[in-house]
């Protein structure tokens, strides 16, 4: 067995990194994990649901759902839309939403 003085002394010779997935939950309900958070960036960045989709390869409905998911169990917007017309939609990150992505 290797003693704990030589052990930490081989893991700061190296590069150590630790793997997983982490979800946040809030209320007991899944609320954001990794690919959620990339979701709100996206948004932040485009301006846009459907692009924000786009980026990430998945589909509108999916990002939608998420966003939907996370608006409601925050109990406050992290995201809010306006819809197209003439003069087009978008979507634009509260100040809640970018206190959780920074």
């Amino acid at each position: 067995m290797v003693g704990y003085d030589r052990c930490y002394t081989i893991i700061m010779d190296r590069n150590l990194n630790a793997h997983g997935r982490v979800w946040l939950t809030l209320d007991g309900k899944n609320f954001m994990g990794r690919g959620r958070a990339e979701l709100l960036k996206h948004i932040a960045e485009t301006g846009s649901i459907s692009k924000a989709a786009k980026a990430m390869k998945m589909s509108y409905k999916a990002a939608w759902d998420a966003v939907d998911a996370m608006n409601t169990a925050y109990g406050r917007a992290l995201v809010e839309s306006a819809t197209g017309g003439s003069r087009g939609g978008g979507s634009r990150i509260t100040a809640d939403g970018l206190k959780l992505i920074r």
